[in-house]
């Protein structure tokens, strides 16, 4: 069987998509000759190898919109066909740039079967969304599967309620190798709680822009008293405005990037992990269930259609509030602060519910079923 995957970046480019479209190479590895095809953040194309699976990057010549744009992708996109002649092509979706050489060439190739892998509708870009419904519907009619991350996402999406007999759902896993604890993040973890000794330890973690809801979190921080301390990882187009809205409430301490131990550190200290995701933007959350991976409960927000809300259960693994509530988002992370038990009782029904549905051996049996499935 030859697969070759199509994702808009690819490892060691940080991003959602791009995990899930590696985690996917890593659960087919041995049973397919596989090759992935995505673009590069710079002008030059590339050609190597990552984890044994050949990678051909797309030079761009910029960004539009989110979407990156690339002189040569067409004819590069060719020459895979033309060279590996795949059976499956496996297409990371939203990338409409991407969609509209893969439906083209797909025409010459009518025994290709195409699974789409919906990660998120298009919702930030609502002008440019509604020019690519057409291509979209398109691209659903010609797949053999649609893969969502949760069902609340088929339910929730513009597009996928109409092919739901072609959807399966696949939850993203919550990689062994992000959330091992190593020695070193034990001790980080025990410095840091010696560090704030008697307070509730926050922890947030992502890319400051606006779907993330980082803002929530600090002005619901502004309503905590004085027995909390609030960690924020990560940076982005937000940081600056965010440490101004934060000024004067020593709470609040931005860490910027932090490598992947430091990021289990923080989690591993932390009494609460706070995830105020606010708009479908967040289809799965990956850090989240990486974080109930280690055991710890979780504060989110209702967000219509999005899988967050699959992904921790109200009131079973954490607490869930009215969307971008301030109020209420301060007052749900005083229930869990003023009661260990409840905490230890949500932590553990989350611990219990990752290794249920979001761990790599469970994501690598759904994928090589989803394969088998349309062999």
């Amino acid at each position: 069987m030859k697969i070759l995957h199509i994702s808009n970046y690819y490892f060691p480019h940080i991003g959602g998509i791009e995990q899930v479209a590696q985690d996917c190479v890593n659960a087919l590895a041995g049973t397919a000759e596989q090759r992935l095809f995505c673009f590069h953040t710079e002008k030059k194309d590339v050609y190597e190898e990552i984890d044994g699976c050949p990678v051909v990057r797309a030079g761009t010549f910029a960004k539009v919109a989110s979407q990156s744009l690339s002189l040569r992708y067409g004819k590069l996109l060719k020459r895979q066909f033309r060279e590996f002649m795949p059976e499956v092509v496996i297409f990371h979706y939203p990338n409409p740039f991407a969609a509209h050489y893969l439906l083209k060439i797909l025409k010459k190739y009518p025994k290709c079967k195409l699974i789409v892998y919906w990660h998120l509708d298009i919702t930030k870009q609502k002008i440019l969304g509604k020019l690519f419904n057409g291509q979209t519907n398109r691209l659903l009619k010609r797949a053999e599967k649609v893969v969502a991350t949760s069902p609340n996402y088929i339910d929730g999406s513009k597009f996928l309620p109409a092919y739901r007999g072609k959807c399966t759902v696949v939850p993203n896993c919550a990689n062994s190798e992000r959330t091992a604890v190593t020695e070193r993040a034990t001790r980080l973890a025990a410095e840091i709680r010696a560090n704030n000794a008697g307070k509730i330890l926050l922890f947030a973690l992502g890319r400051h822009v606006p779907y993330k809801g980082m803002e929530y979190l600090v002005r619901a921080s502004k309503l905590l008293g004085d027995g909390y301390k609030v960690f924020i990882g990560g940076e982005g187009e937000l940081t600056q405005s965010l440490k101004a809205l934060a000024a004067g409430d020593e709470k609040v301490e931005f860490l910027g990037k932090v490598d992947n131990e430091l990021r289990v550190a923080y989690t591993v200290a932390c009494d609460v992990f706070c995830f105020p995701s606010v708009t479908k933007n967040e289809a799965f959350g990956i850090a989240l269930a990486e974080a109930m991976a280690l055991g710890k409960p979780s504060v989110t927000f209702t967000i219509e259609g999005s899988g967050v809300n699959y992904v921790s259960i109200d009131g079973v693994t954490g607490l869930e509030v009215e969307n971008a509530n301030v109020e209420a988002y301060a007052k749900a992370i005083e229930t869990l602060a003023a009661d260990e038990a409840l905490r230890l009782k949500y932590g553990q029904a989350a611990k219990e519910r990752a290794e249920r549905l979001f761990t790599e051996t469970v994501f690598r049996e759904n994928i090589q079923s989803l394969i088998k499935e349309i062999s």
